[in-house]
């Protein structure tokens, strides 16, 4: 008896795959037994040593797919003509690919970033609670001998448990925030453009505008990415929107925020911020935000940890095995045609 026909889509034999992850490396975001899989499974083509430009466009014709995103204009992207699918692993989509050929073509456009997402919610729901009890000021103070026992170091400490919050952004970040600040009770605002109020409420949040988010929560969380409508979403208007005393967490863009205008309210003492991504990276050692009490300073460390990488590279490989059998990726995030072009991030290293 004949085996059965493959399904529609899918490949025989072993696919070829082209790995040229930089600015991640392969160690980093596969583990051997994921990258055993991935050269059993597919003809791994290892471009890591060799990112030439004259490499990639050697191996492009028997392309399936590409483990990167190196530059894909229209004319490169022709010399591919079975590539499947685009896995971006550095977690940002960038304007160096022409998207609108890879969605009339039919490549599946698939990024990273639910890789980062819970590492980042947990950061963001420390440095809450940092700002909310001056946990990193108080341990300063004692190192220093200025400590202040009992009431006297609390003379400012907040609950989060039945705080107002908002967030800015409700995507991947947003939601696995969301999940983590539901055992605090909190009234929680979110503003999002991009998601219709019955969208949100379905998470039992409060949909609301942006003015309204800022004006009524003592925590606010800025998650958004960013384009050209959100750069400095967060200005001096806005800012002076949030109520004296209020805690600002940013860990998404940082674009997003007027970042003279947040430092000055915070060297007023007006607002305590906990903030882990800069303008310029690495911030400059005579940068005075360094000594600017009611921060809490974060070296763009939210999201990069060891599982959240590895996670990367089990992802990749899950995903292109399902492409091989003809049945769409499952793990990584698909890029939405609408929204890709509207990105503005930076990369990462």
């Amino acid at each position: 008896m004949s085996s059965p026909p493959p399904p529609p889509g899918a490949v025989t034999g072993k696919p070829v795959v082209v790995l040229r992850p930089a600015p991640q490396r392969t160690d980093r975001i596969f583990t051997p037994g994921a990258l055993d899989l991935l050269r059993d499974r597919f003809t791994l083509v290892d471009l890591e040593d060799d990112p030439s430009e004259k490499a990639l466009d050697e191996v492009l014709p028997e392309a399936f797919a590409i483990v990167g995103q190196p530059d894909l204009p229209a004319e490169r992207l022709a010399r591919a003509p079975g590539l499947r699918a685009l896995l971006n692993v550095e977690g940002n989509f960038f304007p160096n690919v022409d998207y609108e050929t890879c969605f009339a073509r039919g490549v599946h456009v698939l990024g990273c970033g639910p890789a980062y997402a819970q590492a980042v919610a947990e950061y963001a729901l420390a440095l809450a609670l940092d700002l909310a009890r001056g946990i990193s000021r108080e341990d300063r103070a004692f190192r220093a001998g200025r400590e202040r026992y009992v009431a006297d170091g609390n003379a400012d400490a907040v609950l989060l448990n039945g705080s107002d919050i908002g967030l800015i952004g409700f995507g991947n970040l947003g939601r696995s925030l969301h999940r983590l600040l539901v055992p605090f009770r909190p009234t929680l605002r979110v503003h999002d453009p991009w998601l219709p109020a019955g969208a949100l409420r379905e998470f039992g949040v409060l949909p609301a505008g942006l003015d309204e988010t800022l004006s009524r929560s003592r925590f606010v969380f800025v998650l958004a990415t960013v384009t050209d409508e959100s750069r400095q979403l967060i200005g001096e208007r806005e800012l002076g929107l949030l109520p004296d005393g209020a805690r600002l967490i940013l860990v998404s863009r940082a674009p997003v925020v007027d970042y003279p205008a947040l430092l000055s309210h915070v060297a007023r003492g007006r607002l305590l911020a906990g903030i882990d991504v800069w303008p310029d990276e690495p911030v400059a050692a005579d940068d005075p935000v360094r000594g600017l009490e009611g921060l809490v300073l974060s070296a763009h460390r939210a999201g990069g940890i060891p599982e959240a990488f590895l996670s990367i590279g089990d992802m990749v490989l899950d995903d292109l095995t399902l492409l091989a059998r003809g049945l769409p990726p499952a793990r990584m995030q698909p890029a939405a045609r609408e929204l890709v072009g509207r990105y503005r991030n930076r990369p990462v290293a």
